[in-house]
Order: structure tokens, then C-alpha cells, then sequence
């Protein structure tokens, strides 16, 4: 039986291992392509690229304007026998949609797509070489150009003359012998886009000179350093603590609600009279009845995580749909709040619950009363319960729900247990009255305005247009106005008549919260016109959503040769900050007008750090190709300042798309965590001043 059991669950986790590490190549190889030769005709081959797209990401297409993202293009460096046919030719179902920030139609394909180029058999052998440069994006990264290599030969027609062979050959020969005449490799698909980028100087130093002397140390991998700060204990429990306390403020408040705060002396007098005769007993029953109702939440918690497991859960928090829905039925709960209808669960539940805790006996007895309080308190529990699962399920941590359920249940079930076992402090308890109604209609508010923020991420993904940055302030601002007024005894809702309130003055601490209330919708108002409001950054559409905008400022690096900014950087004595871009990278777009036109932002950046932005799309030639082995093994050829500063990113950061922003000493060492797409200021001026005191301390 141990055996059994033990081989099972021997077999579970080598499924979990197996399902981690198939996320793991997901997350890595989000793109993966294949390439293979078909010979259409005696005259005619072609060179087939398929590819399988990872859920969430897409490839663009051919031909996109010369200011727009990467397209996908071919480039023949060697065609002997053989020559370019036509353009390079997408196949599959193309999705076109406007993008504001590009100001322009851009075409991609999801799921798959196959690229397809024809060469025309011009001798009795031939021998065709290049490679396919695509890019590829999410809602979050952006690879950088990234190249798929063929070299494919084979017999041409039988009747070909082989003397169209050797002439190809000779004017072959004759171009390495004569230098100036070399042909440029061909290039279909689309431009090279040399004309708009930007130049730099020195930047296409060879690899093998870099990694030598003094930038020994700039280019030396520091992947495993990088990890450890990524993947700190300390900062994932903070995460979890954070999530615990949410939930323990949630208890809380919903223990203060109508619907549980009256149950409490009816709960604690029925364990009193039971334990008249036995007071271990009542004790016991006591302490059962609290954890019981820690077991049913915390259940509730882990079947959340179980149904939709580690990669659902962190694909909810920028999934459209999913924020959709969370948004209606936010506002489903406020409505309940507010006193139109009120959430209960079928009264056949809990009558069926009531009467099998009064035949049953023992433990049972009391879990099932546990439950009765679940059910009847469902009315005022379970909106806000709804409201901390969706946050604990969108904030990306595998065990969110079940910590933040077992925080909740926690604060529920120890006033019960504690009344129980000191029943003379329930004499002191506040009685039930109108200002348990004031908690339910603040929280209504308060979900009302969550609800906005759930919308705003598929508005944004949608690209809907409809809650800007100004009508997402309007909006916070009209609420909280609402709120102050109603703290302070301005609006009454229906509940507040029939709790016999009305004509009552509100109690001091009401009328302090909504002053607090009325002061948070003050403090907004600027935002209307650009100010940052970095207290509500982290919630607020980004910036660039704004349609009038008095802060105009941008931000634009010193250097974007790596090696230069670093050389600048140490003459200085100051820490670095390499941001690894693309001129083709919508999110990097998105972050500089988001995050770094915030002044606060922008003034750390230009003052404190040595800003180095590296383009990996910059098609610049290097003077000459360099031959690299990827940390795969396979070898790469660098043909372009774009593919060096991307390999950089690969070689010494281990990471692969954009944007990724990584703090630096002087001596390439990171300072601290790297930081990757997310349009939230507060976050990313942490990310800078921890490295900013970690160069300090060092």
C-alpha cells in the first residue's frame, strides 16, 4: 500500500516536472520555426519556413513600412545555379489592425504561419544559402530580429548545360578576387530599413577584441547573479505577506458586516450552554468551530489555484476577457452594496445544512454549522470574497488565493473562538446598527472604482479607446467625491432609511475617512491635464492614453554603444542603466511614454544614471560577420549592430526580448532585479532607487 502510494505520488511529480518544463521551453522559444526545401518543378524549388506561435504571441508579415516593427524578410547570400523568384510570400490567416503608436496598419499572424521564397533553377547543380529575419511580440515583450539560417543544394533540369554552372562559378571567383565588385546579399520581404536608424560610432567593435583587456569584465555573463536577484526569497514572501494581509483586512471588514457581526452573540451563547456541564468541552467545540471555518475558506482558495493552476493564474492578470468579466462582476458586487438587490445562495442550502448540523453529533456537528455561517453570511462574504479572489488571482502568484483565503477565514474565525472562550469580552463589544450598513456602501464604492481598473486592461488590449487616462481620473474622481460626501452625511442610499439612520449625525471617524475620500478626488484633478499622480499610477491607464497633456517631456539615452556608456559611466561614478529596445518595439514605445515622460522618472534617470539604449534591430552592418556559439551549442553568424547588442543580451543577461531594463555597476555587475515591461511608475522608480542606494552602499 505505501508502495502504492508513493509510486503515485512519484508520478505526479514527475507530471508537474514535466508540465514546468514545458512552460519553461514555451517561455523561452516562444517562436519556434522549422525550414525544408520542395522541388516544385525540374526548374523550380522552394524554401518553406513554417513556424508554431506560443499562445499570446504573434509574428508580423512581410512588407511593413520602414518605420513600423520587423517584418519578416528573406536574404540569398549565395545562389549558385539558382536565383531569387518573386518575393518572399506569407501563407496563413493575417490579422491587420490599426496601431496608434505606430500610426499605422500592422499585419501579423497567431498560432502559425508559413513563409514561402521560389528560386528559379538556372544550372545543372545548384547551391542557395541565407536566411529569414522575423520579429515577433506579446502583449508584454518583443523579440528582437531573430534569424532562421537554410543552406539547401540539389540537381537542377538534366538538360541545363553544365557550362551556365561553371560561368557562375568563374564570375564567382572573380568577385572574391575583385573586392569592389561583391554583389550585396539579396534582400526580400521588405526594405533594410538603414535609412531611419540611428547611427552610432565604434559600436561594431569584434567580439573577440571586446572580450579581451578592459571589456573582459563589461561582457563577462552574469546570468547566475541576475537570477538570484530576480528570484529573491525575500522579496516572493513579501509578495505572499502582502497577499495574507489583503486577506486578513478582508476578514475583517466583511466580520463587521450585517450579515455576520448579529451571528456572532447567537454562535458564542449556543457554545456557552454546551459548555455548562463540560467547559473542556465548550473549549474544544469553540476552537473546532474556528478552524472549521478556516478549512472551508482555505478550500475555497486552493480550488481556485487547482481549477486554473500556476500559468492560468499568471495569464489572467493581462488576459482581456478574464479582466472583462472580473470588471461586471465588480460592479455586480458594488450594486449589492449600494442596496438595489442583494446576493444570497439558494435558502434550500442552507436550510439543509441547519437541520443536518441539529441530527448530527460530534466534530460534524460543528463543521456543519461552520458551513451554515458560510452560506447565511453569503449576502455580505461573498462580494467581497469575489473582490480578494480576483485580486489574489491576478497577482501572479501560484499560491495567491489560498493564502489570501486563509488570511480572510483567519480574521473571520478567531472573534467567534475568542467570544467562545471568553465569553465577558462580548459585553464590550460595539452592538449591531446603522454604521455596519456605512462599511457595506463604502465598500461598494471601493469596488465600483477596482472595477474601472479590470476594465482599462482590456480597453487597452482591445485598443477600444474608451477609458482613457483623463476619463479613467474623471471617473476615480466622481466616486470619490461620492464616497466623501456620503462619509460625511451628504448622500444617503435607500439602506440608510431602512436602518433608522437617517436623520443621525455621522460618527466623527465617518466624517474624518470622508474628508481623506474628498482630498483623494482633489489630488486627482491635475492628472486631468498630465501631472503624474503617482499614487494612482499603478491603477490609471498609462500615460500616453491621455489625449491633452501639458508634460511633454522625453527621455532619450546618452549612448547607445555599450561600451562607451559604460566608459562614460565609471569617469562619472555613476551606476548604469542599459535598456535593451528595439525601434521596431511597441511595448518600448509604450514604456518610454507610460513611464519615463513621469518627471519623477526622468529626473532619476537623466541626473543619477548613465542611460545606454541598445537597438537589437539596428540593421547597421558590422565590418565583418562574426561566427558565435549560443549557450544551445548551435552557431550564429552576427551580421549587424543589432544582432551584436542582442547577443550581449542573450550572453550575458541570459534573456532574450524586449524591453529589459538592468541596472549595472561599473564593473557590469547587476545591482539589483532586472525590469521588463510594466506600465506602472511606482514600481519602476523602486526598481531605480534600489540600485541607486545598492551603487551607494557598494
Amino acid at each position: 500500500m505505501e508502495e502504492t502510494k508513493y509510486n503515485t505520488k512519484m508520478r505526479k511529480l514527475l507530471l508537474l516536472f514535466a508540465l514546468l518544463t514545458t512552460w519553461v521551453a514555451m517561455a523561452q522559444e516562444p517562436v519556434s520555426f522549422t525550414v525544408q526545401q520542395k522541388q516544385v518543378s525540374p526548374t523550380e524549388v522552394d524554401v518553406v519556413f513554417t513556424a508554431k506561435i506560443a499562445p499570446g504571441w504573434h509574428v508580423y508579415s512581410t512588407g511593413l513600412p520602414n518605420d513600423g516593427p520587423i517584418s519578416a524578410t528573406l536574404t540569398t547570400e549565395k545562389a549558385e545555379g539558382a536565383q531569387p523568384a518573386g518575393k518572399l510570400t506569407p501563407k496563413g490567416k493575417e490579422i491587420s489592425q490599426f496601431d496608434e503608436l505606430f500610426g499605422m496598419k500592422l499585419r501579423f499572424f497567431e498560432n502559425n504561419v508559413t513563409f514561402v521564397q521560389k528560386y528559379k533553377i538556372t544550372g545543372e547543380n545548384y547551391n542557395i544559402k541565407g536566411f529569414l529575419e522575423y520579429g515577433a511580440c506579446n502583449d508584454q515583450n518583443c523579440l528582437p530580429p531573430t534569424q532562421v539560417e537554410f543552406d539547401f543544394k540539389g540537381n537542377g533540369p538534366k538538360e541545363a548545360k553544365k557550362e551556365t554552372a561553371d560561368k557562375a562559378a568563374t564570375e564567382k571567383k572573380e568577385t572574391k578576387e575583385e573586392p569592389a565588385a561583391e554583389e550585396k546579399p539579396v534582400v526580400t520581404g521588405d526594405s533594410l530599413k538603414t535609412d531611419s536608424l540611428l547611427k552610432t560610432d565604434s559600436v561594431a567593435t569584434n567580439l573577440a577584441d571586446v572580450e579581451k583587456g578592459d571589456g573582459a569584465s563589461l561582457w563577462q555573463p552574469v546570468v547566475k547573479e541576475l537570477s538570484a536577484l530576480n528570484g529573491d526569497e525575500g522579496t516572493h514572501n513579501r509578495s505572499l505577506f502582502y497577499i495574507f494581509l489583503m486577506g486578513l483586512l478582508g476578514g475583517l471588514v466583511a466580520l463587521f458586516t450585517p450579515c455576520v457581526w448579529p451571528i456572532i452573540p447567537m454562535t458564542v451563547s449556543f457554545f456557552l450552554k454546551r459548555a455548562k456541564d463540560n467547559r473542556q468541552k465548550g473549549i474544544r467545540d469553540a476552537i473546532t468551530y474556528g478552524i472549521s471555518i478556516v478549512v472551508i475558506y482555505l478550500t475555497l482558495g486552493l480550488a481556485i489555484t487547482g481549477i486554473f493552476g500556476a500559468s492560468a493564474l499568471n495569464a489572467l492578470s493581462t488576459n482581456a476577457v478574464f479582466n472583462l468579466f472580473f470588471c461586471l462582476l465588480l460592479v455586480v458586487f458594488a450594486l449589492s452594496f449600494f442596496g438595489w438587490f442583494e446576493l444570497t445562495l439558494p435558502s434550500s442550502w442552507s436550510n439543509k445544512v441547519d437541520s443536518k448540523a441539529s441530527t448530527t453529533s460530534g466534530l460534524l456537528s460543528i463543521f456543519l454549522m461552520a458551513f451554515t455561517l458560510a452560506l447565511v453570511s453569503f449576502s455580505c462574504t461573498g462580494p467581497i470574497i469575489g473582490f480578494l479572489l480576483v485580486d489574489f488571482a491576478t497577482s501572479g502568484n501560484f499560491w495567491g488565493p489560498a493564502i489570501g483565503m486563509l488570511g480572510f477565514a483567519i480574521a473571520l474565525a478567531l472573534p467567534f473562538t475568542l467570544f467562545a472562550l471568553f465569553p465577558t469580552w462580548l459585553k464590550s463589544a460595539p452592538k449591531s446598527g446603522g454604521w455596519m450598513n456605512i462599511i457595506k456602501v463604502t465598500l461598494g464604492f471601493i469596488e465600483l472604482a477596482f472595477a474601472l481598473k479590470f476594465f482599462s486592461v482590456a480597453d487597452l488590449a482591445y485598443g477600444w479607446r474608451l477609458l482613457d487616462r483623463e476619463v479613467f481620473l474623471c471617473l476615480w474622481i466622481v466616486i470619490f467625491g461620492a464616497l466623501g460626501l456620503y462619509l460625511i452625511g451628504k448622500l444617503k442610499f435607500q439602506s440608510d432609511w431602512e436602518g433608522g439612520e437617517m436623520e443621525k449625525p455621522m460618527p466623527v471617524v465617518c466624517i474624518m475617512l470622508g474628508l481623506v475620500s474628498l482630498a483623494f478626488a482633489l489630488y486627482m484633478v491635475p492628472g486631468l491635464w498630465g501631472a503624474p499622480c503617482k499614487a494612482v499610477s499603478a491603477f490609471a491607464p498609462p500615460m500616453y492614453t491621455q489625449d491633452f497633456n501639458l508634460n511633454t517631456k522625453e527621455v532619450r539615452a546618452a549612448y547607445t554603444n555599450y561600451e562607451e556608456g559604460m566608459a562614460a559611466a565609471r569617469a562619472a561614478g555613476k551606476p548604469v542603466m542599459v535598456d535593451f529596445t528595439g525601434f521596431g518595439c511597441v511595448n518600448c514605445r509604450k514604456m518610454e511614454a507610460a513611464v519615463w515622460t513621469d518627471p519623477s522618472v526622468a529626473d532619476r534617470l537623466t541626473k543619477d544614471y548613465v542611460l545606454i539604449s541598445l537597438f537589437v534591430d539596428d540593421k547597421t552592418p558590422l565590418p565583418e560577420h562574426i561566427q558565435v556559439t549560443e549557450a544551445d551549442g548551435t552557431q550564429r553568424t552576427l551580421r549587424t549592430i543589432g544582432d551584436k547588442w542582442s547577443y550581449l543580451q542573450r550572453y550575458k543577461f541570459g534573456f532574450n526580448a524586449q524591453p529589459f531594463y538592468v541596472l549595472l555597476d561599473n564593473e557590469g555587475h547587476p545591482l539589483t532585479r532586472s525590469f521588463v515591461y510594466k506600465e506602472n511608475v511606482g514600481e519602476y522608480m523602486d526598481f531605480l532607487n534600489e540600485g541607486l542606494e545598492k551603487y551607494r552602499n557598494k
